[in-house]
Parts: structure tokens; sequence; C-alpha cells
């Protein structure tokens, strides 16, 4: 079959690397009896792995022409099934039906990793793991810890969600074309009770973009429109600190006390 041109529109590096391929399908461990979704499969270079396991599989794939390749190849495998579509915009819950949970792995496009993660995190209900290859610099804001230069909003918002563990690296010599970037493979377990429940989840998300919009300022001052320096202090929190030093269980606290007053009479 003749390769594919990758497009640049959909942030195309295909994953060459049969080493590479082996530990992740390794590393996710498919079994009969589970529904798989891959998302971005493009030439389907772990999706052979995943199919002849036995799971259920479903495929997300927004490029037409790879679609018909990957229809080509295992479009008579009775566990497969294709949806043309953007995973930006799909709603996950339609393939939860019965209420069996989902298992998510891909392969992100780098222009579209963070918005694509945050839409992902809305389904964390109906969601067992999801192993995702991302740019390295986004695994390690994800998974950093509190006080570290990597660490920021998209630390606070995936941790809140999610059990975070980094696997491995990925050197851009494994795909086709190279990347200018290095990779690596993560997974991501949803919590099935939150360890610091925020009773607005929307709310917490603003909190922590605000902070972190002026990352170099203090608490106190990067937070003024929103809590006074003698309210954080109340929480036991120092104002005189970097956003980068409060911790998911302050963010939390923080976010708790303001919907906790604004709830008053």
């Amino acid at each position: 079959m003749q390769n594919h041109r990758p497009r640049k529109r959909f942030g195309q590096n295909f994953l060459r690397d049969a080493h590479i391929i082996d530990k992740i399908i390794a590393a996710v461990a498919p079994a009969p009896g589970q529904h798989i979704v891959e998302i971005g499969p493009g030439e389907g270079a772990i999706t052979r792995g995943l199919v002849d396991s036995g799971t259920t599989f479903t495929a997300l794939e927004i490029d037409r022409d790879l679609a018909s390749r990957l229809r080509l190849e295992f479009g008579t495998a009775e566990n497969f099934e294709l949806v043309e579509t953007d995973a930006l915009t799909f709603d996950l819950a339609g393939l939860s039906a019965g209420g069996q949970r989902l298992r998510i792995v891909g392969n992100l496009p780098y222009n579209i990793s963070t918005p694509l993660l945050f839409h992902l995190l809305q389904y964390t209900e109906i969601i067992d793991d999801l192993h995702f290859m991302l740019q390295k610099e986004v695994v390690e804001r994800m998974s950093a810890t509190v006080g570290s230069r990597n660490y920021g909003r998209l630390s606070i918002m995936v941790q809140y969600a999610c059990e975070v563990t980094p696997l491995f690296p990925v050197p851009a010599g494994a795909f086709y074309p190279p990347p200018k970037v290095e990779s690596a493979v993560l997974r991501l377990r949803p919590w099935r009770q939150l360890p610091h429940p925020a009773i607005n989840h929307h709310h917490l998300g603003v909190l922590v973009n605000t902070a972190f919009q002026q990352r170099r300022k203090t608490v106190r001052n990067a937070l003024k429109t929103i809590i006074s320096e003698e309210a954080l202090t109340s929480l036991g929190i120092d104002s005189k600190i970097r956003p980068e030093n409060l911790s998911l269980e302050d963010f939390v606290n923080i976010s708790n006390s303001l919907q906790t007053t604004h709830r008053q009479p």
C-alpha cells in the first residue's frame, strides 16, 4: 500500500518504530471484554495489536484518506469500528452504552493535545484509563509537582481528575516525518473518588487559570480580584508565595471557600 503523505494541518507524525509500538501495546495490555477507543490511529501502527487482542475496538479518525486505508486493512474484523470524526468534538458517551467503561489510546497531535485532553477529561466517569503519546514537554507539565518550573494550570487540572504516570520517552526518530520535539508516553487513571473534590469544577478552573496568567506575581497580587489577603490567611495560605507553590489541595480549598461564601444568603 502506498505511503500516506503526512498532512501538517492535522499535525501528522506517524509512528514507525516496531520496538516503541510493542512497548505501547504492552503498557496498554488490552484484553478481551474491554472497549478500547483509539484517537487518530493514522497508519494503524498500534491498531493491529489492539484489534488482535480481542477487545471491542473503536477508531476515531478525521483524515478521510487514512480512514479508507484503515477500513481496507481492518474492516473485516468483527470487533473493529471506525468513526470518521473530529475527536475534539466527539461525544464519547455514545460509546459507553450499557455502562461499559472505555479505555482511551492515542498518539495525540501536538497542535491540539491540550484542548483535546481537556475535552476528554469531561468523560472521566466512563473512562478506565488513557494511554497517550504526547510531546515530552506536555507530559512533564502534566506530571509536574508543586514548586517545579513545569507546574501550572495543566498539572493541576489533570491531576485533579487523574492519577498521572509517565511511562517512557520516545525519540523523534521513531516517527515519520520526525517531529522537532521529543515525545513520551504516559498513563492517566481517572480517580474513582476525587482526593480533593471541588464544589464547582468550572470555578476551580477559572481560579487556577487566573493564578497562572501572572505566575511570577505573589498569590496576593495574582488573585487580588478574586480573594482578599485576609481570606487567604484564614485558609492557612501565605499570600506572599507564588501560584506555583500552591498545591492542588490549596487551590481546591480557595475555590470551595469562595463558593461557600457566595452561597450564603
